[in-house]
């Protein structure tokens, strides 16, 4: 129980005396100290004084794919320091290949009473993929919000960038400098986002005036491996401009123009989505469409405390507007041979 003690209020930076006095739910503590303790127990892990367990505690699960793609570090780094902001400490709940499923991430937050859960990417997202737990999480009431796609049938609130905005500037940037054939890397067909992005590249292309057909568009998982392979399949079919569903795949794309033996921009221009960390640093400097993580992650955090405060209409879906980054991975198409 010292011992216990001692590192609770170590971490809150309080005397054991008022950790104490939490504990056996004596007055003389103000609310923030008192919540400060028990997230610290919930932290450290040990259990809650019986008389205190019907509180929920102020922990929020934050569920990310992966890590490797540096857009979501970049969101749980924003989202972590919002919670914190609002006396919530974050749960990174981070997906692995043969590690803990998404479904077993929400069970285990589940049993720790979280006060609620972001949602950074997903299951969610994908259409065909199982939402079973999900529909857990509603029908328990817990506060969920999610980021860049949102669940038919599930009424939780979503902060997105507008995918539509995002093809669009990309599109016509390549229109501008001359590029017919424009191809997309996407990811698989029910992934919800890359739906968005289908649907506006066809609606620019079709403003544009430029050649359009299914065939200049190629899925792939969200890796530079696969940006690669699938941009390989559009080099065969002679497009001169890409527009990539992320920064990984658009780094694999400049792979694979290179593997053939082709320049960028000499030969092909490519165009990136996130505008993640070190894409100023890409030979060629990469051009891309920036998302406003700042914005959209802290937005996913007034949303979530609006919903555990029980204030919050619901607002459905936000859509942030993205920004086109010109730098050098971008030119005109290279005239044709004679």
């Amino acid at each position: 129980m010292t011992r216990r003690l001692a590192q609770v209020a170590k971490k809150v930076g309080v005397s054991e005396a008022t950790v104490s006095r939490v504990l056996n739910g004596k007055p003389g503590v103000s609310e923030a100290t008192r919540q400060a303790v028990l997230t610290a127990l919930d932290v450290l892990g040990y259990e809650r004084p019986t008389q205190l367990r019907g509180e929920r505690a102020r922990l929020v699960g934050l569920v990310l794919p992966e890590l490797q793609n540096p857009i979501f570090p970049a969101f749980a780094e924003v989202i972590g320091g919002a919670l914190a902001q609002q006396g919530l400490t974050p749960v990174l709940c981070t997906q692995t290949k043969g590690g803990v499923s998404e479904a077993d991430y929400v069970d285990l937050l589940l049993q720790q009473q979280v006060s609620g859960v972001v949602f950074a990417g997903g299951l969610f997202a994908q259409a065909d993929a199982p939402h079973d737990h999900y529909h857990r999480l509603a029908e328990r009431n817990i506060p969920v919000v999610l980021v860049n796609a949102s669940i038919e049938g599930l009424d939780f609130p979503c902060v997105a960038c507008d995918d539509a905005v995002a093809v669009e500037q990309a599109w016509r940037h390549l229109a501008s400098l001359g590029h017919e054939r424009i191809g997309m890397v996407l990811g698989p067909a029910d992934h919800v986002p890359s739906r968005r992005k289908l649907a506006a590249a066809r609606a620019a292309a079709a403003a544009a005036g430029t050649e359009w057909t299914d065939e200049f568009v190629e899925r792939s998982i969200f890796s530079l491996e696969g940006g690669q392979a699938a941009t390989t399949r559009l080099l065969q079919r002679g497009v001169t401009g890409i527009v990539c569903g992320s920064d990984p795949l658009a780094l694999g794309a400049i792979r694979a123009a290179r593997r053939r033996g082709l320049a960028v921009p000499g030969d092909v221009s490519v165009v990136g989505f996130d505008d993640s960390a070190f894409m100023t640093c890409t030979e060629p400097p990469l051009t891309t469409v920036r998302q406003p993580i700042e914005a959209m992650g802290r937005a996913a955090v007034d949303l979530l405390c609006a919903q555990i405060q029980g204030s919050g209409a619901h607002p459905g879906e936000l859509l942030f507007e993205p920004e086109l980054v010109v730098r050098g991975s971008t030119a005109p198409p290279s005239p044709p041979a004679r």
